[in-house]
């Protein structure tokens, strides 16, 4: 062969190894493989023995072996990679010059690393990094022009990193991390910019700074979008592990399954396939989906199997077994064969690197053997338990807590498990301090679920009301206690929501001149989902209130009764604070009372509209009535001898928040008020009243005429500022609600489930969310929120209620009046026009919509969230 041929042929075998490695850098490993064993089979076509153009054919030769290597690996498993990674550094010490053998086993080293770190091996992989790394920075340091080798130096750099972060050497992480960032920064890289600071994030999401974590993921987001590079399906796994500490399984299941088809389309045998399904069977544990959750752990750990990372198989086998275990649990019988499979599966996980994994499962065996009466050998598991290391899981340490309660409880200690449980609440509540918006701070009650759960079982069974009242408080409704921290709002946040009501008015236009809308709808969902994730680490919350004491309450009381709900397996009991007094009413099933509140809300939702007919209201009418006596009957008659006719302060429990309490019998005409626990209504209460303030009256456009009028609500009220029609846009409006005693909003609404905070009203330009009326420096007193639905919430773990009105109150407002279910037009005009009558005469807010409610209380369903005053 001519030179020239040859000239050619290591030419093209360079560009296919660049070709191969591009596609396994972007998740297509088979295609990667094969582009790099062509050029393997091109070089190995001509094979020159000596000559000027040796030395060059074996380094490319060996390069494309290293990486074929590494590629491969991620189809075959680590074992197999590292094998030939031997094979090929043999063959590199085969050549008789010193500093060519230096320049290739750089990259062995570094791949060597990565797949010790695959398989598990972080500590081993470290001493490969540590020598790729001597050897470019030595090659940086003696380069005229270092710029075309920083790029690699900062792969290997922040691999290291992220080892040392696994194996939980902060310092050093983040020492190499930020080095990695700094240089990537000064260079203009801003690919490698974006890849660091995934990493970056998993550190911050190692100690525990679930809002930091989510603010260098959305950093690293917001690079490759900068730059026009899809985003990779890795960050979204990231973002949703920082979910899953922070308790939102829904949340994190939304972004794995955006990545899941094309994943399984693209990369139906890589690694990275069995690290997302493993997640997705993690947020369907949380989520209780016990089937889906089985089924993908088993999908990823036979994947993982292939790779040799007995970490992440042990996780898979951990995630079933957890389900299984859940399931037991609730069932009469514990099989005996489930503790001996839990306690087989600990033994398989022997290597120190999996002791966090075996002590969960030695739980989870300890949990089945106290159910089963075994507590002999269900202590001495639990003694196998160690004390949690800095950096132990959260959910780990609360299950360890859960543990030691249970079998406490079962050996008839119930104060010794209730000391147990307190200790793990505050644990809790450290973690629940560092979180940033309000869905960090109500999902994160999701890991004390259990802990509460067990805690309102054994105050229950000591009957004593005192001590309930006591527990209630400490574990439900905990983002309540946080002082707000209003006109916080973040710059990026902001323009991320004026871009989405900009696109949402350009889509409008597009519609109404017949133009296509589908690249405007994709652009404003997609910045909607960046608002979104932003939301989720910009709030800021002050610092934590302390839980109302019952002698606090009941000072602030005056004369009113507190009725708090709670509900323990199937039982709905009601802890009734009364002068002083506090009783405990047993109520019955709870399943029950929310299938009626269900049945309830079903009736008035289809009695709303204006001009039913005649026999069609009479009809539904008669049903709802039906459904309002029955609830009647079981939760509130009991307590009438408690409560006599004394004004009330509700906090629900569950499906109880849907419950339209002026609609039942018992309660027509009673001023009740509604709230998420007593500490916030304490809180509420003791905000003080502002001097002064307007009365703002927003009617936003597209609503009908009755619903409208506030030209007539404005006769109430004697300098209220009336903002209405093309008038009543975003700005406008929050500029007159800053610092306002009284905002009334005519608007069409909408709850927001993935995040309260975005749950919104729809102004001339565009959609006002609720993070925006919290950011104000000075949020309105009282809200009234006349034509949507939005008193609605989703209820979280732990009554964590969140939804636009709950955030308003969560953000400073001290009462919000809002509907629970639809109400038509004339029936909202009317009980408005009612309800600012009353306020116009001096009422308070519960006194004024109790008589607002009496005149027609099966098409006025509404409440009055918050404080009385």
């Amino acid at each position: 062969m001519t030179k020239s041929g040859l000239s050619d042929i290591l030419r093209k075998a360079s560009e296919l190894h660049r070709a191969g490695l591009d596609a396994a850098c972007s998740s297509r490993q088979r295609e990667g493989s094969r582009i790099l064993r062509r050029g393997m089979n091109l070089l190995d076509s001509v094979h020159p023995v000596s000559g000027e153009h040796y030395d060059q054919w074996m380094r490319i030769r060996i390069r494309l072996a290293s990486s074929l290597a590494f590629v491969d690996s991620e189809l075959r498993g680590a074992a197999e990679g590292l094998a030939r990674l031997d094979d090929v550094r043999l063959l590199i010490q085969s050549i008789p010059d010193s500093a060519v053998r230096a320049e290739l086993i750089e990259p062995v080293d570094h791949n060597y690393g990565l797949l010790l770190m695959g398989a598990g091996r972080n500590e081993d992989s470290i001493a490969y990094f540590d020598a790729s790394i001597a050897y470019q920075e030595e090659c940086l340091a003696g380069a005229a022009d270092p710029r075309p080798l920083v790029e690699s130096f900062l792969n290997t750099l922040s691999t290291r990193g992220l080892a040392y972060t696994r194996l939980g050497d902060v310092r050093r992480a983040r020492e190499d991390l930020s080095r990695a960032v700094e240089l990537a920064e000064r260079h203009e890289l801003p690919t490698p910019a974006a890849d660091i600071r995934r990493p970056l994030g998993t550190l911050e999401l190692r100690i525990g700074d679930v809002p930091a974590a989510l603010h260098s993921y959305q950093e690293s987001e917001q690079i490759y979008r900068g730059i026009g590079t899809e985003v990779p399906a890795l960050l979204r796994l990231n973002q949703a592990q920082a979910l899953l500490t922070a308790g939102l399984a829904d949340e994190a299941g939304s972004h794995l399954d955006e990545v899941l088809p094309r994943m399984r389309e693209q990369q139906s045998g890589s690694r990275d396939l069995a690290d997302v399904e493993m997640y997705r069977a993690a947020a369907a544990l949380m989520n209780d989906e016990l089937d889906l959750a089985r089924e993908l752990a088993t999908v990823a750990r036979r994947r993982m199997l292939r790779f040799g990372c007995e970490t992440c198989v042990a996780n898979a086998a951990l995630i079933g077994l957890r389900a299984d275990v859940r399931d037991a649990l609730r069932s009469p019988e514990i099989p005996a064969a489930l503790p001996a499979r839990a306690l087989r599966i600990a033994r398989t996980m022997s290597a120190p690197r999996l002791a966090d994994q075996a002590t969960v499962a030695r739980m989870l065996a300890a949990r089945l053997e106290i159910r089963r009466g075994k507590l002999t050998r269900a202590a001495e598991l639990v003694d196998q338990i160690p004390r949690p290391r800095q950096l132990t899981p959260i959910d780990h340490r609360m299950l360890r807590r859960l543990c030691r309660a249970e079998l406490a409880a079962a050996q008839g200690h119930p104060a010794k498990a209730l000391s147990e449980i307190k200790t793990g609440l505050a644990e809790l509540d450290e973690v629940r301090d560092r979180m940033g918006g309000l869905e960090l701070v109500s999902g994160t009650a999701a890991h004390g679920q259990e802990l509460g759960d067990l805690a309102v079982r054994l105050v229950l069974r000591g009957a004593n009301p005192k001590r309930l009242f006591e527990w209630l408080e400490r574990t439900r409704a905990q983002t309540y206690r946080y002082e707000p921290m209003a006109g916080g709002d973040d710059p990026e946040l902001a323009e991320r929501v004026a871009e989405v009501r900009s696109l949402t008015q350009s889509i409008h236009q597009a519609q109404h001149d017949g133009h296509p809308t589908a690249a405007l709808t994709a652009r404003r969902n997609e910045r909607l989902r960046e608002a979104h994730r932003l939301g989720w680490h910009t709030g800021r919350w002050g610092k934590p209130r302390p839980v109302a004491g019952l002698a606090d309450v009941g000072e602030q009381l005056n004369g009113r009764v507190l009725v708090s709900f709670a509900a323990s397996e199937d039982e709905l009991v009601a802890v009734v604070l009364v002068d002083g007094d506090v009783r405990l009413v047993r109520l019955g099933s709870a399943t029950r009372a929310a299938e009626q509140a269900r049945m309830l809300n079903a009736d008035l939702n289809a009695l709303a509209p204006d001009h039913l007919p005649a026999a069609l209201v009479q009809v539904v009418s008669a049903s709802a009535r039906k459904q309002a006596d029955l609830i009647d009957e079981q939760i509130v008659r009991p307590l009438r001898q408690s409560i006599g006719d004394r004004d009330l302060v509700i906090v629900p429990t569950g499906s109880l928040y849907a419950v339209p309490w002026g609609v039942l019998p018992s309660l027509l005409s009673r001023p009740t008020v509604v709230a998420p626990s007593a500490t916030a209504w304490l809180a509420a209460e003791q905000a003080g009243t502002r001097r002064g303030g307007r009365t703002v009256l927003v009617r936003a456009p597209g609503l009908p005429a009755a619903v409208g009028e506030i030209d007539k609500l404005g006769a109430h009220h004697n300098t209220a500022k009336l903002i209405s029609g093309q008038q009543a846009t975003v700005a406008a409006v929050l500029k007159a609600l800053d610092g306002a005693k009284l905002a009334h909003i005519a608007a069409h609404g909408a709850h927001e489930p993935e995040n309260a905070l975005f749950s919104k009203l729809e102004m001339a330009d565009g959609a006002l969310f609720a993070h925006e009326m919290a950011g104000l420096s000075k949020p309105p007193r009282q809200v009234v929120l006349a034509a949507c639905e939005l008193a609605l919430n989703r209820i979280r773990p732990g009554d964590e209620a969140l939804g636009f009105a709950s955030a308003l109150l969560a953000s400073g407002s001290q009462t919000v009046i809002a509907p629970l279910s639809r109400v038509g037009d004339q029936a909202a005009a009317a009980a408005m026009d009612d309800y600012h009558r009353g306020l116009a005469a001096g009422a308070k807010p519960a006194v004024a919509l109790a008589d607002a409610i009496a005149i027609d209380p099966l098409r006025r369903p509404f409440v009055c969230l918050g404080s009385s005053n």
